[in-house]
């Protein structure tokens, strides 16, 4: 047999296996989402904190990043008290920003994020002086101003601190609706490749689909790099290999338990799309 029919079997073959490991892995169905639009008639500031918890942990893919060392690419917001922290921030002479006080620190961080870039967090290349960290008010994370004040209400309220954002009032020119499945079920599954990528925060951390993001690997080329099975691994087992310059344990472990197959094959054909 010679090298040529080898490569060929052993190339089905793999590719047999992750077809295998895919369709291995939990078919979801989520039911039809509801739209609940917050009744800002009747919000009480425990409500205001909750929903910053949410947006925190879901729709502004914060933890993505924000993670405890040695996981994190991004400062553990979670454990520092964020209050004490600006302060000090506030008085450092790298600061270049216009805040005065914590809580306008915290949104200043959100929307312009280079403002003040913590001491080896910063781009590569930049000696600290660009943050990675995308602007949290642009697409893709695109939080509306009432979103970003209840994330601060509640960086605020869990390590004990005063609220300083005020409630909003029924004159607010921006509603926020949270978008959560009938029953308390899964959210629905994504339509297309794009609503899938979104879905997933893959934006928030990779150059794609207009993302300048750069805390993982750029994927606007990726498949000219990897071949479909290799990008499909990627996701399925995100430490199997690593790219030069990147860290194990940083994207998380479960984002292919997360999806649906279809979901998943769509954002392997999306990437394997992504050409120069």
């Amino acid at each position: 047999m010679n090298v040529l029919a080898k490569s060929m079997i052993f190339s089905v073959g793999l590719t047999l296996v992750f077809t295998l490991v895919a369709n291995l892995l939990p078919q979801v169905e989520g039911e039809a989402p509801v739209e609940e639009e917050v009744d800002l008639g009747s919000l009480t500031m425990d409500d205001f904190v909750t929903l910053g918890e949410s947006l925190f942990m879901g729709k502004g893919t914060c933890t993505l990043c924000h993670k405890p060392a040695p996981l994190g690419r991004a400062p553990d917001i979670q454990g520092d008290n964020m209050v004490e922290v600006a302060k000090e921030r506030l008085v450092d002479p790298r600061y270049q920003g216009k805040a005065t006080s914590p809580e306008a620190y915290i949104r200043e961080s959100m929307v312009d994020p280079s403002a003040y870039v913590v001491a080896g967090w910063g781009k590569k290349g930049s000696n600290d002086s660009e943050s990675p960290m995308p602007h949290v008010d642009k697409p893709p994370t695109a939080l509306s101003g009432l979103e970003m004040d209840a994330i601060i209400a509640w960086l605020e309220a869990k390590d004990g601190n005063e609220i300083t954002v005020a409630l909003p009032t029924m004159e607010a020119s921006a509603e926020v609706a949270v978008v959560a499945p009938a029953g308390g079920g899964l959210p629905a599954p994504a339509a297309t490749p794009e609503e899938a990528v979104t879905k997933y925060g893959c934006q928030a951390c990779h150059t794609l689909l207009g993302s300048s993001a750069s805390l993982g690997p750029a994927l606007d080329d990726v498949g000219d790099r990897l071949e479909p099975e290799q990008i499909r691994q990627s996701i399925i087992a995100p430490d199997a290999v690593i790219t030069e310059g990147y860290t194990s344990g940083v994207m998380p472990q479960d984002f292919a338990g997360k999806m649906t197959v279809q979901e998943l094959e769509m954002i392997v054909k999306l990437l394997a799309e992504q050409k120069q």
